[in-house]
């Protein structure tokens, strides 16, 4: 237990995904850190099933991307399919290496993942989680003291990463910007007890009589996400007859186990106010993303690495608060087109007039299938120059030696890349000789902050971090 009179730097409400990653950047960077999880053992439901090849490239900075190997799996692809079988939509399977040094798409099963997380957070003894623990209030004046179901906790930041319905963004004031998409859904998660032939990649049937989703997950789990339409009752669906005859047209009972069903609500909503003096949020409690897009969780583990290095530079005194406030400018952005994103996907998903579906599918017929690709935008204005390449992420590539980019980098800090003969006076920072014809300047989350041609241009990019 800790210490009830210790101050420490940050003070995480939440452990899961979000709450996780960012204990583990923190310890990484040897900050005091304690984290405040109401459940006293893992939730064993899964939830989220996707992240991409840059949150895999967060993983690896955390030093957990061996640990995941082994519990992930590179997507089979997505497919929009028609009800006549026309694929629409189409994002290509997985294969080999992306931009980002790892395939470009995984799925996985969440339980999996947070016990891998949980399992990094315990090498760092800087760091402190606390279990059963529900933070009840949250006062804030010159520190941060949060009352909960156990000791009272007292922090100089405090971070929600709570989810939805998050205490911190309360504390906050925080309101929501709706972006329109409010739709409750079915969700069942099976364990097969036989082999059948299902689908590999993920397919969205975008029929009007009742958009579903099936996901290959990994192993024998499958996943279905069934539309609620008029006239359903949300408490009857989840009763074991309406699940099994939902699931008819490619289960039936002794083909696999139940292992969860659920009516949630899809929203799309980014929270107005990120941040009040010590006081931030991130993952769920900042923003809701329909899981059209598998960018939910993924939108979370984004916001911890963005904030990780920032709250290390100003509690250590290395930067001023004001950093902090480059925060949500650069993040509420760019979560906002992931979002948009999804929305769009889902309108297209969850047609249900007949006519209009029949109109979206004679208009792909006509104009051929799109692709779907991995989006990447720049990140709103904040801690980077805001010329171009700043702002963008950069790429991990294979270095002359094989190694990845990162690897070389070796763990979540700044990093300038550039020719040999350019990179003297940076034994201070990683410096990696690659063929660019000037210096660029890494910052932890691997997001470029600036360029230069000489060690004082990239000096005086560093001095505004």
């Amino acid at each position: 237990m800790p210490d009830a009179e210790r101050i420490y730097e940050v003070a995480i409400v939440g452990c899961g995904p979000t709450g996780a990653t960012l204990a583990n950047l923190l310890g990484l960077l040897g900050v005091s850190t304690a984290v405040l999880e109401r459940e006293r053992s893992l939730v064993l439901q899964p939830r989220a099933v996707h992240f991409d090849g840059e949150v895999m490239r967060v993983f690896q900075a955390a030093g957990l991307a061996d640990a995941l190997l082994p519990r992930v799996r590179p997507s089979g692809g997505m497919r929009y399919v028609s009800p006549s079988g026309v694929v629409m939509i189409e994002r290509q399977p997985a294969v080999g290496e992306g931009p980002h040094g790892w395939a470009n798409n995984y799925l996985f099963h969440q339980p999996d993942l947070e016990n891998a997380l949980r399992d990094g957070v315990a090498r760092f003894p800087c760091v402190d989680v606390l279990k059963g623990c529900e933070v009840l209030e949250v006062e804030e004046s010159n520190i941060v003291r949060l009352r909960t179901t156990g000791p009272s906790i007292h922090a100089k930041f405090v971070v929600g990463c709570d989810g939805a319905r998050s205490i911190v963004r309360q504390a906050i004031g925080s309101e929501h910007e709706d972006l329109g998409l409010h739709q409750p859904w079915l969700v069942v998660d099976v364990v097969m007890e036989r082999d059948l032939d299902l689908p590999h990649p993920t397919v969205q049937y975008c029929d009007p009589a009742r958009p579903v989703t099936l996901v290959n997950v990994t192993g024998r789990r499958r996943r279905w996400e069934i539309m609620l339409m008029p006239g359903d009752v949300p408490e009857r669906m989840t009763e074991p007859e309406t699940v099994w005859r939902l699931l008819a047209p490619w289960i039936r009972p002794g083909d696999a186990r139940l292992e969860r069903s659920a009516v949630y609500t899809f929203h799309s909503l980014v929270a107005t106010r990120w941040r009040r003096g010590r006081l931030l949020i991130a993952g769920d409690a900042a923003h809701q993303t329909p899981p059209f897009l598998g960018q939910g969780m993924c939108a979370g583990i984004r916001d911890a690495a963005n904030l990780a290095w920032k709250l290390e530079r100003v509690v250590r005194g290395k930067a001023g608060e004001g950093l902090l406030d480059t925060y949500p400018s650069e993040r509420a952005p760019h979560a906002r087109q992931f979002i948009a994103e999804a929305v769009r996907l889902g309108g297209i998903l969850q047609t249900t007039d007949p006519a209009v579906a029949a109109e979206r599918d004679r208009c792909f017929l006509e104009t051929g299938k799109e692709e779907m690709v991995n989006l990447s935008p720049a990140l709103g204005p904040g801690a980077h120059t805001g010329v171009a390449p700043a702002g963008e992420i950069h790429p991990q590539p294979r270095l002359a030696d094989g190694r990845r980019l990162d690897d070389a980098i070796a763990g979540y800090r700044f990093a300038v890349l550039g020719p040999q003969e350019l990179l003297q006076g940076f034994e201070d920072l990683a410096s990696i000789p690659v063929e660019n014809r000037e210096l660029l300047l890494l910052r932890p989350d691997r997001y470029i902050a600036g360029a230069g041609r000489s060690a004082s241009d990239i000096r005086s990019v560093l001095a505004r971090m």
